[in-house]
């Protein structure tokens, strides 16, 4: 890449910026809370912008003074094309388009925007900033839902119709829990922190998937079957993804992945016994393929900044 570029993360409850440098460096970052609503969002990624663009060196070359691009990485259904979101319910954007990359880049004096989903945008900065990951993994996400961001050689796999990466809603077990979206067994049902806090009910302020993996090591044997139907819809979702597209990595992140090395342990040890039954399986590398994403970078704020039209860097 040439120039310098921002990248910014919005959630709804913040919005982490990062200035990233020509040599794909991060050179700054800066944090704010999100203010829900259109407005809002416009004023929270243009006061990030201005905050970070305050960081580009003075180094006395033509054009040191302005950024090549931002990338903004948002929840919701994302059109690249034409820089809108909608369904980004946390943010308090609707059902209808809101042309956020151009309400952005009007105040920016045109600088040139790019809009992606923020799990996308998370995939391609896990591609940059995971060691030995390479250009091809799919992030899975284990959050409030379950979805995956796809990199395949180095371009994203959107979808036709943006509905790569919906793994939550594929049934694991057909006469499973019911789902609200009509099926019976989904993923998101039983990998998931909401999925989680369906089966275990806990009230307190301790992340849901902390409580319960504290409570199978505790012996709680309802907390165990919850734990382990966890993993092994991880393990169920690694061998899918592995099996269907042949991803370098699979790479674990969201809220749930910050149990860490519990996790990672016990959704390798389910793929290792599945190896262990298996010629096939076992040729196929699926332990060795599962990845923790990093905890303590700001992976979908560099993937925005790194973000192009095509899903390329």
């Amino acid at each position: 890449m040439t120039g310098w570029r921002v990248g910014l993360d919005i959630g709804g409850t913040k919005i982490h910026g990062v200035l990233v440098g020509p040599d794909g460096g991060v050179r700054a970052e800066h944090r704010a809370a999100t203010v829900v609503g259109p407005e809002g969002i416009v004023r929270g990624a243009v006061d990030a912008v201005l905050a970070l663009r305050g960081e580009v060196p003075d180094d006395g070359a033509p054009g040191a003074d302005r950024l090549d691009a931002v990338g903004i990485g948002v929840p919701g259904v994302v059109d690249p094309a034409t820089g809108s979101v909608r369904y980004a319910m946390n943010l308090g954007l609707d059902a209808e388009p809101f042309a956020l990359a151009e309400a952005v880049s009007a105040r920016l004096d045109g600088v040139r925007v790019v809009l992606e989903n923020d799990l996308n945008a998370t995939a391609v900065g896990a591609t940059v900033l995971l060691d030995g990951v390479g250009d091809d993994l799919a992030y899975l996400a284990l959050g409030t839902g379950v979805a995956v961001g796809l990199v395949l050689d180095g371009h994203l796999r959107r979808g036709r119709f943006g509905l790569a990466g919906e793994v939550g809603h594929l049934p694991v077990d057909p006469e499973g829990l019911e789902c609200p979206c009509g099926q019976r067994g989904c993923l998101e049902l039983y990998a998931s922190g909401s999925g989680l806090a369906r089966q275990f009910p806990h009230t307190g302020p301790e992340p849901i998937a902390a409580v319960v993996f504290a409570a199978a090591d505790a012996g709680d044997s309802l907390a165990v079957g919850v734990r382990d139907r966890l993993l092994d819809g991880v393990a169920e979702m690694t061998q899918i993804l592995v099996l269907s597209l042949d991803v370098g990595s699979v790479v674990l992140g969201g809220g749930i992945a910050r149990l860490g090395e519990s996790l990672l342990a016990g959704v390798r040890s389910r793929l290792e016994r599945r190896e262990g039954s298996s010629e096939f399986l076992a040729a196929s590398g699926l332990a060795s393929r599962v990845r923790l994403a990093p905890t303590n970078v700001p992976v979908g704020a560099v993937g925005a900044a790194l973000i192009l039209e095509g899903g390329e860097r």
